[in-house]
């Protein structure tokens, strides 16, 4: 999908007209599913030609040499909210969905991911460094915070808050956007989260298991996407996460050494970095040439080697670079 938000809104017109559960973008998409995962509290609604953060399959993006853009590449703040514009101090909750975790996930990515966010923090995370330029709580329309307003941090410490392998039925095998959303919700049930206030920090990761075809992936022709929804326990942030593996090694990512997480760890620091940087899409930080803080820079990947390992994390956007980086 065009990353572009005058794209977006065409897409989304469409879909209403066509009252249709489109995908993110206008590729085939998965059938919706009755088999949704519920909460008996949670009640969600997601459209599903309303997705954010889009980070295709075949990607697209600026090159991280290039320095003295246009205008149109500078990031700006779109609200001058104090809440939801950006997460202030990221917190991450894994979901991994059904019960086909426990015996196909080949590529390891369960242990990977946790690794890769309980690494994702002090010092030695250079990557994520490139957010704190970011904030919210100044006027819409700025490119730079200077010394104003709420501005993210880098965490001192994983931001990974919990971790939930939700086994008791199969995750459906082609879940519907809706029924994602509605994962986000039970998500936040589990985790005690059942008030607006815990919910302005947290992202849900709904990883889905291999085999399976979350809003139409791999056909749809994303990686994965984030987006809100609306809850019972307030607005929630979560990602649509697809068991990138399933594709090979190479998919979702620029590095050609043949590693099968690479495009996994790729896709979703693309997509955590632009819920850190744009938490309830569209109030915080994008463009409208590119996008989001990832949108940008998709031909542009490097490994960061943390405590826990070494991953594959894609370049970022820097309005202080006027660059697409791996550090910040």
């Amino acid at each position: 999908m065009p990353s572009t938000h005058s794209t977006r809104r065409l897409l989304r017109d469409t879909a209403a007209l066509l009252a249709v559960g489109a995908a993110a973008l206008s590729f085939t998409t998965g059938p919706a599913r009755a088999e949704a995962h519920t909460h008996a509290h949670a009640t969600t609604t997601a459209a599903a030609s309303k997705h954010h953060g889009v980070k295709p399959i075949n990607g697209h993006g600026i090159t991280g040499d290039t320095h003295g853009l246009t205008d149109a590449d500078t990031l700006s703040l779109q609200t001058s909210d104090t809440t939801g514009a950006v997460s202030p101090t990221p917190t991450v909750y894994l979901v991994f969905w059904g019960s086909q975790w426990h015996s196909n996930d080949t590529a390891g990515v369960a242990n990977d991911l946790q690794g890769m966010f309980n690494g994702l923090y002090g010092g030695q995370d250079t990557w994520g460094t490139i957010l704190t330029q970011y904030c919210e709580g100044i006027a819409a329309g700025s490119t730079d915070c200077g010394a104003g307003g709420t501005a993210i941090q880098h965490p001192a410490s994983s931001p990974l808050a919990g971790v939930w392998f939700d086994d008791a039925n199969p995750e459906p095998d082609s879940p519907a956007a809706a029924d994602i959303a509605t994962e986000a919700a039970n998500a936040a049930a589990h985790f005690g989260n059942t008030t607006q206030d815990p919910n302005d920090n947290a992202q849900y990761v709904i990883v889905s298991a291999s085999g399976t075809h979350p809003d139409g992936f791999p056909n749809s022709g994303f990686c994965a996407w984030h987006d809100q929804t609306q809850s019972s326990y307030g607005t929630l942030a979560y990602t649509n996460l697809p068991y990138v593996p399933d594709m090979g090694a190479g998919a979702c990512t620029t590095e050609t050494d043949g590693r099968m997480l690479s495009g996994i760890e790729s896709t979703e620091t693309h997509e955590y970095a632009e819920t850190v940087t744009d938490f309830w899409p569209t109030n915080g930080w994008n463009n409208t040439a590119n996008g989001e803080i990832g949108d940008e820079c998709e031909n542009l990947d490097a490994y960061e080697t943390l405590s826990t390992g070494t991953y594959d994390v894609q370049g970022l956007w820097s309005n202080s670079a006027d660059s697409c980086v791996t550090s910040g």
